[in-house]
């Protein structure tokens, strides 16, 4: 009874560690990736990607599996990130000094990379985003960092962490870099700057308002040119007209003389006496200038309503 009752309890303890070993073997043969996952299963040192997710199977022990965050992350640069200004403090290409502040976004594109290509990508990353923003900030005045010019900034920037990674290759990739905040070091040099872009919003407005005013004007005075124009075309086809029509009537009279020259000459003579004489005034005076008499043509004109057949001379009347 003592040999048996003492076996018992060794083989309960025993199956109890059976059992945990059990567990332990049946728990790390399996994990789960999320839909935000990926997961690295390194076998003997040899490392593999596994990319889709739901549950999974490994061999315990001598497979290992880690999982990488595939979403967008994100970490600042600049005074907002570290609580100091040395960060920030960055120079312009005209020597002004001035407090940037970034933020980046990345994603891993290789886990296998970000685990075993480096110790920690997003520290690389962090530094290599630090050269390339100094570097091309220098490049820029204080007003295109301050103003116009932050669209373009980012652009660089971001293009020129884009090729570094590509040459670095630790397996993530830059999705973003944006300027969050970007002014003066001091109060006063930030109020002067506030001034110049009020007065350069002035200028804006100004140039604006003279573009509208211009454009107005334009239209209006568009219409008057084409009126004139109009006037001038038509004026020009009158006289034209009226060029033609008196060539015309010279041919006409041309040919006429040409026919009958003594008959035209003495018809165009009467004519022309006809336009003369109405306006034609005579004045007579005496051999001593002292008495003028003014007496009107139309008196020596033959009166139409007269007879037109004149009185026959009496017998003797020579």
């Amino acid at each position: 009874m003592k040999r048996g009752s003492g076996k018992r309890p060794g083989k309960i303890v025993g199956g109890v560690i059976f059992a945990l070993i059990l567990l332990f073997l049946i728990s790390e043969s399996f994990y789960t990736i999320r839909e935000e996952e990926q997961a690295v299963v390194c076998t003997f040192g040899s490392p593999k990607a596994v990319t889709t997710s739901g549950l999974h199977f490994k061999i315990p022990i001598v497979q290992t599996a880690r999982k990488v965050n595939t979403t967008i992350q994100g970490f600042s640069i600049g005074f907002s990130s570290t609580g100091n200004g040395d960060e920030a403090m960055m120079i312009t290409s005209d020597y002004n000094f001035l407090h940037v502040d970034f933020y980046a976004e990345y994603r891993v594109t290789d886990p296998v990379k970000a685990l075993y290509a480096s110790q920690n990508p997003e520290e690389i990353l962090k530094n290599i985003a630090q050269n390339c923003i100094r570097t091309t900030i220098g490049s820029y005045s204080v007003d295109s960092v301050l103003t116009t010019g932050k669209n373009e900034i980012q652009a660089n920037i971001k293009q020129m962490i884009t090729d570094k990674l590509s040459i670095y290759d630790i397996g993530i990739q830059l999705v973003n870099i944006t300027i969050q905040d970007a002014e003066p070091p001091t109060e006063a040099v930030s109020i002067a700057f506030k001034e110049v872009e009020t007065a350069k919003q002035g200028k804006e407005t100004s140039v604006n308002n003279a573009n509208k005013y211009r454009n107005e004007q334009i239209p209006s005075a568009q219409a008057q040119v084409d009126r004139i124009l109009q006037e001038a075309e038509a004026s020009r086809q009158e006289r034209i007209n009226e060029a033609n029509g008196q060539v015309a009537r010279f041919n006409a009279i041309y040919e006429e003389y040409v026919h009958y020259p003594e008959v035209t000459k003495k018809r165009m003579f009467y004519e022309a006496m006809e336009e003369v004489l109405p306006g034609l005034r005579v004045v007579i005076q005496n051999g001593e200038n002292e008495t003028t008499t003014m007496l009107p043509l139309e008196s020596f004109v033959w009166d139409e309503t007269q007879d037109a057949s004149p009185a026959e001379p009496e017998e003797g009347d020579n």
